[in-house]
């Protein structure tokens, strides 16, 4: 073993973190090492010394043995000898005032070390790589191109049917009785839309004649236009996930076994980006929804409760367009979908968008609540994984009440593969 390598403390880190104290004088004037003539680093445990022996003392005060000379106990040490003589190098080591007990614990180090290391980590300003900066360029232009934020298409679904009582007003049970499921006064937002047309555009839209008609009891006026809108965002989030080189890259079965689990959760997001906090209306273009619209349509509020809670939550993080597509993305590439195969590498394709996801956060936000931020949208991302499958099961049995339900939007909610 060489002299270097045998001198070199397992804790030796240039004299940081390991108990001693280092003092920088102004003038250039080479230092001596006190114990053995090297050059010397600064003060280390009361004494201006060089590492080696710096190393040495602790690792000696730290040695059970005692140390003994093999020759009269008065050894001259120097930087050549200083291997030769242990017990004359501890002996002098203590005459010139190196002191034992600010010697650090391996825990206390430790501990010391992490503390530097948090600290250099606070003052490096955090960056995204151009890796990260490509996935979020490329996922910023895929819903570019596939959602249109202007919401001009939906003028040309059905009309929206507000002219008859609002199937959440009367919802009947399995035992055939009625619940009144009508809007409470405190929210006075539900009750000025309940009665109020809000499509800017209805007069421009085809089977205007069909609102004029008499509705049988328990009919859902809003599902005709529903079914449309909601066939138009299931295709823009097929469109969305095929022009993502990670989506693509999967076999066919697994991209399908996404859509089918995320299609609802990434509409939800969409959708949150017209979301008014403060009326509760999501404002779409041409066209204002409220959450009664959803109710004729023959939802019920045991998922539209938690739906307009998750709305509300979200629109409060006052997220970026950035954030978005990444909450839509890690929303796609979930590995525990049913049907999936290729779960390592669509686990690889969502760790690298959490991690993009946590590094824009910390590259672009402000203030202590960003700290916040990142588990907040993925509690978010969890709420909506709860409400997927009672959504299911409300769509199955609206069609099994009025089967106006799309294909395609049946295709996205059934099991088969």
């Amino acid at each position: 073993m060489s002299k270097e390598m045998e001198e070199l403390s397992p804790l030796d880190d240039s004299g940081h973190g390991d108990g001693s104290e280092e003092e920088t004088e102004e003038d250039d004037e080479p230092k001596i090492c006190q114990v053995c003539g090297d050059k010397s680093t600064g003060y280390h445990f009361n004494a201006m010394t060089c590492e080696g022996c710096k190393g040495f003392f602790r690792r000696a005060m730290k040695r059970p043995a005692q140390l003994c000379c093999p020759f009269q106990s008065a050894c001259v040490i120097t930087k050549s000898n200083r291997r030769q003589c242990q017990s004359c190098r501890l002996q002098k080591c203590l005459s010139i005032g190196m002191k034992r007990e600010l010697i650090m614990s391996d825990e206390a180090v430790e501990k010391r070390r992490l503390q530097i290391r948090r600290k250099r980590m606070q003052e490096e300003p955090v960056t995204l790589t151009p890796q990260q900066e490509a996935v979020i360029q490329e996922l910023l232009n895929a819903h570019k191109k596939t959602f249109d934020m202007t919401c001009a298409h939906f003028s040309q679904f059905r009309p929206l049917d507000r002219g008859q009582k609002s199937v959440s007003e009367s919802i009947p049970v399995t035992n055939g009785s009625w619940i009144d499921h009508r809007p409470i006064a405190e929210d006075p937002v539900q009750w000025v839309f309940n009665s109020t047309s809000l499509s800017s555009s209805s007069s421009s839209c085809q089977s205007l004649d069909k609102e004029k008609k008499h509705f049988k009891s328990g009919s859902f006026t809003s599902l005709p236009h529903f079914t449309d809108l909601t066939t138009y965002m299931i295709k823009n989030v097929i469109n969305f996930g095929k022009t993502l080189t990670m989506f693509r890259a999967l076999v066919m079965e697994d991209q399908i076994s996404l859509l089918k689990g995320a299609t609802f959760e990434i509409i939800l997001i969409h959708f949150n980006m017209f979301f008014n906090e403060v009326t509760g209306i999501w404002e779409c273009g041409p066209l204002q929804y409220c959450m009664d619209d959803a109710f004729r349509a023959g939802f019920q509020h045991h998922l539209l409760d938690p739906m307009m809670n998750f709305h509300y939550t979200l629109r409060k993080l006052r997220l970026h367009e950035e954030e978005y597509v990444l909450m839509q993305a890690l929303s796609l590439f979930s590995p525990d979908r049913p049907g999936v195969t290729d779960h390592k590498v669509i686990d690889r394709n969502q760790e690298t968008l959490a991690l993009t996801l946590k590094t824009y956060i910390e590259a672009k936000r402000n203030g202590p609540e960003k700290n916040l931020l990142f588990p907040k949208i993925m509690g978010c991302l969890t709420e909506m994984r709860s409400m997927n499958e009672e959504y299911t099961k409300q769509v199955l049995k609206i069609q099994d009440m009025q089967p106006e339900v799309s294909p395609l939007w049946l295709e996205i909610i059934s099991k088969d593969t």
